[in-house]
């Protein structure tokens, strides 16, 4: 969208909004939208929605710009902003435990792996202790992503279960063994869908996406089901 697009839709709820405002938002980086070859802004549905929750702060908590960006950053990261306006709460992420087991989410929800958590906000979201990180990251079951300093959902619903099953006196080093039957069955699905992936047709990638899938859904029904068997001896 122009500039011109992004005003008119603005306006039937910021009456006061302007094109200067527009450019001011942007020079203060809180919006980025993309420039043609030619200089001229084009603005994505992203950036809309980015540059409405600035005005709603602005309109309706009278934030500054500057917590306004910090909230920002929250969001990008897939965390949420505090609640309410003068919160100093730590940011609460989006992805949490449900009741079952497994990470809940809602549609305004990122997937548990474009969740990025500092140090200090996994600790505070897992409920754990540093040393408890510690052990878990020494055993191989918490790591940060990739090529950064940051933590995902999925570390964080590891440590979050790590410090419950602390309660029952079950250490990181007790829990060596899921994350070794895990490996096994990532080794098992990597086995069946590597020919798949070799495939030269367009559709082999979607195959091969679509297989792993559905096979981790059913890895993680047996091994939940036989888990749940094996207990009943012990009742």
């Amino acid at each position: 969208m122009s500039i011109g697009e992004v005003l008119s839709l603005l306006r039937t709820d910021f009456p006061e909004v302007s094109i200067s405002k527009i450019r001011f938002l942007e020079a203060e980086g809180l919006i980025e939208p993309e420039r043609t070859p030619s200089g001229y802004r084009k603005f994505s549905h992203r950036d809309v929605e980015r540059l409405r929750y600035v005005l709603t702060s602005q309109q309706e908590h009278y934030l500054p710009l500057k917590v306004i960006k910090d909230h920002l950053d929250a969001i990008d990261r897939g965390l949420e902003p505090p609640q309410s306006a003068g919160s100093s709460d730590p940011q609460v992420p989006r992805v949490v435990l449900a009741g079952d087991g497994y990470p809940a989410a809602d549609s305004f929800s990122p997937e548990s792996s474009e969740l990025r958590l500092s140090r200090t906000e996994l600790l505070s979201a897992a409920q754990i202790e540093e040393t408890q990180l510690e052990e878990l990251e020494t055993f191989g079951l918490v790591r940060t992503r990739k090529g950064s300093s940051h933590y995902d959902g999925d570390a964080l619903v590891i440590a979050k279960t790590a410090g419950e099953l602390a309660g029952f006196g079950l250490e990181p080093r007790h829990l060596r063994a899921f994350k070794t039957a895990a490996d096994r069955e990532v080794g098992l699905v990597e086995q069946v869908v590597s020919p798949m992936k070799r495939g030269r047709d367009a559709g082999a990638s979607a195959r091969a996406d679509d297989a792993i899938s559905q096979m981790a859904a059913l890895s993680v029904r047996l091994h939940a089901t036989l888990v749940r068997s094996g207990l009943r001896s012990v009742r």
